[in-house]
């Protein structure tokens, strides 16, 4: 997810300065902070036994990070950067976030978030089923230990 902000739309100095570190070393390191904390809760949420009937194959597991990213994307896009923006006193963006104008602009943020979340949630996905396809325990009872 952070290649595509970074790629995308050059959106890292930007995560960054929402914590004070305004540099794409700061929009790394909270960036990365916050993936593994939202990996985590993934983890934790999937893990229930009502969600785990849920996503029993590594599609619907795919399928169930793709959902959690989007809410992710939509819960901070749409709640949590304006209450951070408000929090700094900060009414609008110093300077646009691609330096191309009006509606192209914002629509390569957009599509870069969306995509960047997208990406996330299959990663997430799929990484959370392997791991609960061959848990840890398993590889040390087939070393025989």
């Amino acid at each position: 997810m952070g290649v595509v902000f970074h790629l995308g739309a050059n959106l890292m100095p930007f995560v960054g300065a929402l914590y004070g570190w305004p540099t794409v070393l700061g929009g790394w390191a909270v960036h990365l902070f916050n993936s593994v904390l939202a990996g985590i809760l993934f983890t934790f949420i999937l893990s229930r036994p009502i969600f785990r009937q849920q996503a029993t194959t590594v599609a619907e597991s795919v399928a169930a990070g793709v959902v959690y990213a989007a809410a992710i994307g939509l819960v901070s896009t749409g709640l949590l950067l304006p209450i951070s923006m408000t929090a700094l006193g900060v009414e609008s963006f110093p300077e646009p976030l691609v330096p191309l104008p009006g509606f192209l602009g914002s629509f390569l943020v957009i599509l870069s978030v969306g995509v960047a979340h997208v990406v996330y949630g299959v990663l997430l996905g799929a990484t959370y089923a392997v791991i609960h396809e061959h848990p840890w325990t398993s590889v040390e009872s087939e070393a025989g230990t």
